[in-house]
């Protein structure tokens, strides 16, 4: 509005200008009492007043209308109707914020028209210029081969003079905020935005104004779900030139993202066979295989003592788990719908918490020798058949330690033992004269003698026991058996 009124040809004077940097889209005509239902907003409303001789009181609510309709400006042509604007029309004016200025008799409506074209023509152009140099701008931070994605955060944030920075799917910042304005992003807001928007994939974003400027956030990507966020503060109202800037480095970006999406995929091949052949015991392919992945800061090293770890859980919990590993630095991959690492003793309890914390089950194996790699997987599943919803993670160590319950679970091995001892039909007599000739290694006479009872009738209830089991207890195997279910029977 400032810039129609600094029009040195017009010669318009300011009556009320309340808001000198209203934003005007348009010049309008018109001597109608109510023009509000032939508006859109924005327009600077010229009129002679044909309709308002006499008035005083019916330029408040005049004007009441035309604030209501989003009108930027009210130019009153003199030296017809009025000689000068009302002192009614600027009180009311002046009551609403709507600015109001006079147009001498000389100057033509007409030609109020073409200088506010004119203005908007240039300003249009200033900003297409504007948006071009921000697109350079951008396209030449994200040739930087050092940290395109950080050239590019840096360069948004100084264009649009505020603040930009990266953040994770948690809401937790990667990158930034970097820019004049970096306190004004407030990151825990920017955090809670980003969950509550993250179900909507690349669809989702969001903006909110406040009273220092506006808060956009954009996902990051191509073709798959979002894995990190813009988050952009830009002070004040949100131009054209900030949304042109925002959208070309959200591109840039997610191209950049989609790159090292490919390569991480491709990795992620190698190092899936790499883990393949260590499971195998075959220790120097895996290295060799490995040696041909990329050669960063997270390739992953390989211990001489190692514990593997197993896990198992929803899809996104699994993918979010492997680029945990991955970030970590560890050997990691998905084999056979499995989230399979290479840990060692010193951080398998910590990664194996990390993994549940992210809703995925976790067996870790015993701790072997890198070329034994296969054992450690081995147990690691067996730990894994053990987890429950209400404890996620089990070590082989806790079940060798718990013995032969621990390994088969609580309500296997009581089935296992129900099973077993069914055919003696909880005889206590039968049952305590085979507990007592297992702990006496099948000795006949000692188990008489643990029992205070003739040799013979060990005899003749060993026979028996025999019989209704089916199987004879001079068989290595049945007494194992025997005993497995002993012991789990008596244990509560």
């Amino acid at each position: 509005m400032a810039d129609l009124l600094a029009a040195p040809a017009l010669r318009l004077a300011a009556t009320e200008l309340p808001r000198p940097g209203a934003e005007v889209r348009w010049v309008a005509t018109s001597e109608l009492v109510d023009p509000t239902p032939y508006l859109e907003g924005g327009e600077v409303l010229l009129t002679t007043g044909l309709e308002t001789r006499g008035w005083r009181a019916e330029w408040r609510g005049y004007v009441e209308r035309l604030a209501a309709a989003g009108v930027a400006a009210l130019g009153l042509g003199v030296g017809l109707t009025h000689d000068r604007p009302p002192a009614s029309l600027a009180r009311a004016c002046r009551g609403v914020g709507l600015n109001l200025f006079e147009v001498p008799r000389p100057t033509a409506f007409v030609a109020v028209s073409r200088t506010a074209a004119g203005l908007l023509e240039a300003e249009r152009e200033s900003a297409a210029r504007h948006a071009l140099d921000a697109q350079r701008l951008l396209t030449q931070a994200a040739l930087d081969v050092v940290d395109a994605s950080t050239s590019v955060v840096r360069r948004l944030a100084t264009i649009v003079d505020g603040a930009a920075a990266l953040v994770t799917r948690d809401g937790a910042p990667t990158d930034g905020p970097h820019g004049p304005r970096a306190p004004d992003l407030d990151l825990d807001d920017v955090a809670a935005e980003v969950r509550r928007i993250q179900p909507q994939g690349l669809r989702a974003a969001a903006s909110a104004s406040g009273p220092l400027g506006t808060t956009v956030i954009r996902p990051l990507g191509v073709r798959s779900r979002p894995e990190d966020w813009l988050a952009v503060f830009v002070p004040g109202r949100i131009g054209d030139v900030d949304r042109v800037a925002i959208t070309t480095a959200v591109s840039l970006l997610g191209l950049g993202l989609e790159r090292r999406r490919e390569r991480r995929t491709s990795d992620r091949q190698l190092r899936a066979r790499a883990l393949e052949l260590l499971v195998a015991d075959d220790d120097r392919t895996a290295r060799i295989v490995l040696g041909a992945t990329a050669a960063d800061a997270t390739t992953p090293r390989l211990p001489r003592e190692v514990r593997l770890l197993r896990a198992r859980g929803p899809a996104d919990a699994v993918d979010d788990g492997l680029a945990l590993l991955e970030d970590e630095g560890l050997l990691a991959a998905v084999l056979d719908e499995e989230l399979v690492t290479v840990g060692t003793t010193r951080r398998s309890s910590g990664v194996a918490d990390a993994l549940a914390a992210r809703g995925l089950r976790v067996g870790v194996g015993r701790s072997r020798p890198l070329e034994e790699a296969s054992a450690s997987h081995e147990t690691a599943g067996h730990a894994l058949a053990a987890t429950t919803a209400s404890v996620p993670v089990r070590t082989w160590d806790d079940l060798a330690d718990a013995g032969i319950v621990g390994l088969l679970g609580r309500d296997r091995a009581s089935a296992f033992a129900r099973s077993f001892l069914a055919p003696l039909a909880g005889d206590a007599t039968l049952t305590e004269t085979l507990g007592a000739f297992l702990r006496q290694h099948g000795s006949r006479g000692e188990t008489a003698a643990e029992l205070g009872v003739h040799r013979n009738t060990v005899r003749n209830r060993i026979e028996q026991i025999e019989t209704l089991l089916g199987r004879s207890l001079d068989d290595p195997q049945v007494r194992v058996d025997a005993w497995v279910a002993l012991q789990v029977s008596a244990t509560p």
